[in-house]
């Protein structure tokens, strides 16, 4: 059957008021229905606009049903005058753009507090290490690109001599059983749980991505994510982490939510443009209200891109626990670029951390530092000035094309040669040296975490770049 012929005087044809409505209609019919004949869609679109609300809720014809019930003209919002309030932490090692993007964040009509962690610098809508609260409305690039990106630490009971002595067998599970960028899934992808989730058949977006998912579920992502052998530090026993001190060897991944992630936050970001138009310098913030059916759409599956990104890296961990013949003594996992409902000064807000750790009183997390830095396991505090929150690494002091400019092939190599670390794959973007020095981020954050031990890279994995 022919590809569908449909615009939008079709719809005035057919009653349709001349605001957002018309287009959601177009390019919705356009996805769904694009083998179907124009008069059967109209058809259908003629009993959406007779009764918008019993269409309310539904996966496909929502939108429309929705705009048509609102019958609002999509207006440019404009920003308050006054920010709300805010802490900065580290102020002074953070450059002035990540410090403007968030007083612009601030100023947002649905922006109640806000923080920038010491890692901070500059990103799209929230500046990376940004931390925002809104009420009843979350911004997808306020969330990030990688829903979900996270970090996870298996803590195993072997010695650390034998991350030298059997260097060849580390880096051998590493290269065996790890899989990074574009092109690199596993052979014989797990099942999962996660792909009995709802979610991925009652949104019709979501569901076209799930064959993906389902072969990059156990890989990687490029840019700075990794999968490494450490060192393992426990100076003293907590009863949070509950591992006596000494000296382990630690797994030690970095990844997110792959394409399933990325296809969301591209999609609902486009939609939150439209719906929310803003002024140019805040045009990144566009944020979806949760009454709608965008929000409550998008809000499921960010939640899905997280959880799908928490089964990525237990994919990863099973694997090479299994290929080690060791199972863990501990896991710290924790996640980044992801909103949550959180009390904030008695009041229920969404907080978005883009590239900040979550850091309530006495939850554990890791921090790390760069492929030859030392990371940090960590305990909040529960500061209600970072809105319970931490940095989620260094932060970068060089963006990718100075790096690749400034720093040699031959540094990058004598700088991990002084420090004993095995790289297998990266670009020069992602040297040490392009980071923040995490000790210096470490002392801006004292208020914010306690230090319970730290991981030290010793065979460290990458994409290609």
């Amino acid at each position: 059957m022919a590809k569908l012929k449909l615009r939008g005087n079709h719809l005035i044809d057919i009653g349709f008021p001349q605001n957002k409505a018309i287009s959601i209609a177009l390019d919705d019919m356009k996805k769904f229905h694009k083998r179907e004949s124009r008069e059967r869609v109209l058809a259908l679109l003629k009993e959406v606009l007779a009764n918008p609300s019993e269409y309310m809720g539904d996966g496909i014809m929502g939108r429309t049903a929705e705009a048509l019930l609102e019958a609002k003209k999509t207006e440019s919002r404009q920003l308050n005058t006054q920010r709300a309030p805010y802490a900065i932490f580290g102020e002074d090692g953070i450059a002035r753009e990540a410090k403007d993007q968030l007083y612009t964040a601030l100023k947002l009509p649905i922006s109640k507090a806000g923080a920038l962690m010491p890692d901070g610098h500059g990103g799209y809508g929230l500046p990376i290490g940004g931390v925002l609260a809104t009420e009843n409305a979350v911004i997808p690039y306020g969330v990030g690109v990688d829903i979900g990106c996270r970090m996870c630490l298996s803590v195993y009971d072997i010695d650390p001599s034998y991350l030298e002595g059997a260097k060849h067998k580390y880096v051998n599970l590493l290269q065996e059983h790890t899989k990074f960028g574009m092109s690199e899934v596993h052979k014989s992808p797990a099942d999962h749980a996660i792909f009995s989730r709802s979610e991925f058949n009652d949104i019709p977006f979501v569901k076209r991505l799930k064959d993906k998912a389902w072969k990059q579920l156990g890989s990687s992502g490029g840019g700075n994510h990794f999968v490494e052998f450490g060192i393992v530090t426990i100076t003293e026993k907590d009863a949070t982490l509950n591992l006596p001190a000494g000296n382990y060897v630690g797994l030690l991944s970095h990844s997110g939510s792959r394409g399933l992630g990325a296809n969301i936050a591209k999609e609902y970001t486009s939609l939150a443009m439209k719906q929310t138009p803003l002024p140019k310098e805040a045009r990144h913030l566009a944020w979806l209200d949760l009454d709608t059916h965008n929000g409550q759409e998008y809000w499921l599956a960010m939640n899905l891109a997280g959880d799908y990104a928490s089964a990525c890296h237990h994919d990863i961990h099973r694997r090479i626990s299994k290929a080690l013949s060791a199972r863990p003594l501990a896991m710290v996992e924790n996640h980044h670029n992801f909103a949550w409902k959180e009390m904030v000064n008695g009041q229920e807000l969404i907080v978005h951390r883009k590239g900040a750790t979550p850091a309530g009183k006495d939850v554990l997390g890791i921090i790390p530092g760069s492929m030859t830095a030392p990371g940090f396991i960590v305990k909040g505090k529960g500061n209600a000035q970072s809105i319970n929150s931490a940095s989620h690494g260094a932060g970068r002091q060089l963006s990718r094309t100075q790096a690749k400019r400034e720093i040699t092939n031959s540094q990058l190599k004598k700088v991990l040669a002084h420090h004993g670390v095995t790289l297998i794959g990266s670009s020069i973007d992602e040297a040490p040296m392009a980071y923040k020095n995490i000790y210096d981020v470490m002392a801006q954050q004292t208020a914010l975490v306690d230090v319970l031990g730290t991981f030290t890279p010793k065979i460290v994995r990458m994409d290609k770049g």
